[in-house]
């Protein structure tokens, strides 16, 4: 089913208190991604994508990103554009260019060198962190309901084309698509594929149980 744009949907109920869980969510999911990829073990499928674009094409992750959501924004306003909202446009556009400005600054401080240069222990330590509170405020971030990113839209649209097929296994081989288009084009940089297929996989398993945990606490809250 297509649906009409309207400006409208952006003025959710409870908008002022629905935006202060959105932002400062979204703000820091582009930190902990930024911390994930000063490690290099892995990150979501769709940063892992991005990334991979970025490194290859020579831009920044935050234009990459508003390059790649703007044109999955494109199918998403034609084929559902009620998910449009907020949230979809923070998304798009404050993630990268968040990632961006933190990994400068962990350039600067030291932090890069001292994660470089640590032994195994306080980095899986600073990985697993990282992870679970990137999946923590990604939860906050769905469970707002200010609009979904581009990236996250696309499966939804997908799984009500067809609803015989169950909406986790449209999204697990949707996440591997990604992953694929960022294997794919590092296939043309000489430095290969930045990140690893291991922990994209595993985040792109960790996030759907944890959207589920958060929605019921996050929707009294919001109410």
């Amino acid at each position: 089913m297509k649906y009409k744009f309207s400006f409208k949907q952006f003025i959710v109920p409870n908008f002022w208190k629905r935006l202060a869980f959105m932002l400062p969510a979204v703000l820091f999911m582009g930190f902990f991604v930024s911390i994930l990829l000063e490690i290099n073990w892995g990150t979501d499928p769709a940063s892992f994508m991005n990334f991979n674009i970025a490194h290859t094409i020579k831009l920044s992750l935050g234009t990459t990103e508003v390059i790649v959501y703007g044109l999955m924004l494109v199918i998403v306003f034609f084929t559902g554009a009620n998910r449009i909202g907020f949230g979809t446009l923070a998304n798009m556009i404050l993630i990268g260019y968040t990632v961006d400005l933190c990994r400068w600054i962990w350039a600067k401080c030291g932090l890069h060198d001292f994660i470089m240069t640590c032994s195994l222990a306080p980095k899986i330590g600073i990985f697993v962190l990282a992870l679970l509170l990137f999946v923590v405020v990604a939860a906050i971030y769905m469970n707002a309901q200010m609009g979904v990113a581009p990236y996250d839209a696309l499966p939804s649209i997908i799984s009500e084309a067809l609803p015989k097929v169950p909406y986790f296994v449209i999204r697990i081989i949707y996440d591997f698509l990604a992953m694929g288009i960022g294997i794919l084009v590092s296939l043309f940089s000489q430095d290969g594929i930045q990140g690893s297929l291991i922990g994209a996989s595993a985040m792109s398993i960790l996030i759907g149980p944890a959207v589920s945990l958060v929605a019921k606490p996050l929707s009294k809250l919001l109410k």
